[in-house]
């Protein structure tokens, strides 16, 4: 490791976790607005279909998203760790806006008939390949840029525009759903919040264009314009193969196993199990919810804070712990039906899932160096995403209508905290260290 030490800007620092986070929010606004908005699009895009199956339907064309973002995190990951995270971070903000104001565009079935499903489809591709190179650039270029010893309290505030967006979106959902008849909610009031996504793009693109790179790839960069050569071309195997990199990929699989598991269950499935399942007004469950994710963002930087204190291990192997344990009370809670037994319980599930939103941005850089960071990262984690995440509301909703059984998701949540544990336990801890391949940031 190198003698240098890189002294951070604590001004450029504030602008760079500004520009990660809103691109974030960004992402969760549209997942917030999608997922408060699952019976109608079901209405709009599947009206043929029963009401299960407009559901199924609607949340089947929302995980068709993840399975394009792999594709993504490994073509605009090695991007990044080659030409630089700003650069590709402009790109996938640009891509994002324009796959969700795209899908406020699209006509509606009974206008062109299978042709709206796909376009929906096509544009739910078009985000979810942009965001195979987002979360895991944002993450990169927030730790890259915080100083050691608060790495943990920056990267908070990526999961806190998470958040942001996803009240944000839920809110405006849920306003639109009740001001709006039928009618007009089904003919163009569920449009505007897809077609809002155009100008907070434009914004985010102008934030992140001002960026600077961050210093740990400016320093290879540098070192690769003092040999006069190029910076070099990462390989793709280049990501699993060397000393710990299998470890380290196979590791931050599992952390983002149980960390997506467990905040698409409750961001994104609960709306639809309050509804669905348990024929609870939606309107409330929806407001139970946002007051919850409030609940969160209080919690969620000085939990940032305290990762730097105790260390990533411990807090995310307690709330691994918190999950198995509480995921049944919590669960039954929610069932029993009562608005104060519902609030309870999705607090709980809330407040554990602090443990990770606070934890895993910075956790999840400091598993890679820096010359493959970005690539395996995205690689990585939109994996993960895509075979466990992105499908839990999905294979939750469709356990739940095959069986009966409405602890499904206590179930589920609690397997995946199994995995997380593990995974929490044989991680090295790199809380107040330098990132692997970079000088002390102070």
């Amino acid at each position: 490791m190198s003698s240098d030490v890189t002294v951070t800007d604590p001004s450029l620092v504030k602008r760079a976790v500004k520009a990660a986070a809103l691109g974030n929010a960004m992402e969760w606004f549209d997942f917030g607005v999608y997922g408060y908005l699952t019976a109608t699009l079901g209405h709009v895009f599947f009206p043929t279909a029963s009401s299960t199956a407009q559901v199924l339907s609607t949340l089947g064309t929302f995980a068709a998203a993840f399975l394009v973002r792999p594709i993504g995190g490994a073509f605009f990951g090695p991007l990044g760790d080659r030409i630089g995270r700003q650069k590709v971070l402009a790109i996938t903000m640009i891509m994002m806006a324009a796959g969700t104001f795209a899908i406020g565009l699209i006509p509606s079935y009974n206008a062109i008939g299978v042709w709206a499903p796909v376009l929906l489809i096509v544009a739910r591709m078009v985000q979810g390949f942009s965001t195979g190179g987002e979360y895991g650039g944002a993450c990169t270029f927030i730790a890259e840029y915080a100083p050691d010893k608060r790495r943990g309290f920056f990267g908070s505030f990526l999961e806190f525009g998470t958040l942001v967006g996803y009240v944000a979106g839920a809110g405006l959902a849920t306003l639109l759903t009740t001001m709006l008849s039928d009618g007009d909610l089904y003919g163009w009031g569920w449009r505007l919040p897809f077609l809002i996504a155009g100008p907070i793009g434009l914004v985010g693109l102008y934030v992140r264009m001002k960026l600077e790179e961050t210093p740990a790839f400016q320093k290879l960069a540098d070192e690769a314009e003092a040999k006069q050569k190029a910076q070099p071309k990462q390989k793709f195997k280049d990501m699993f193969v060397g000393k710990g990199a299998a470890n380290a990929m196979l590791l931050c699989v599992a952390l983002v196993l149980v960390f997506n598991v467990t905040d698409y269950m409750l961001l994104s499935y609960m709306p639809t199990f309050l509804s669905e399942e348990l024929g609870y007004d939606a309107t409330h469950g929806t407001l139970i919810l946002i007051g919850v994710m409030v609940l969160m963002m209080a919690v969620q930087i000085p939990m940032g804070a305290a990762n730097d204190r105790f260390g990533h291990r411990r807090v995310i192997g307690g709330a691994c712990a918190g999950f198995v344990l509480l995921s049944v009370p919590a669960v039954l809670l929610i069932r029993e039906g009562s608005t104060w037994a519902i609030a309870l319980g999705l607090a709980a599930l809330g407040l554990l899932l602090v443990g990770f939103t606070s934890s895993m941005p910075s956790a999840l850089p400091a598993l890679f160096p820096t010359k493959v960071r970005y690539g395996s990262l995205s690689v990585g984690f939109n994996l993960s995403v895509s075979l466990f995440g992105g499908t839990t509301p999905l294979v939750a909703a469709a356990l739940v209508a095959a069986t009966g059984n409405l602890m499904i998701p206590a179930y589920y949540m609690m397997a995946a905290a199994v995995i997380g544990g593990i995974a929490a336990w044989r991680m090295r801890e790199s809380a107040g260290r330098p990132l692997p391949g970079s000088p002390p940031a102070i």
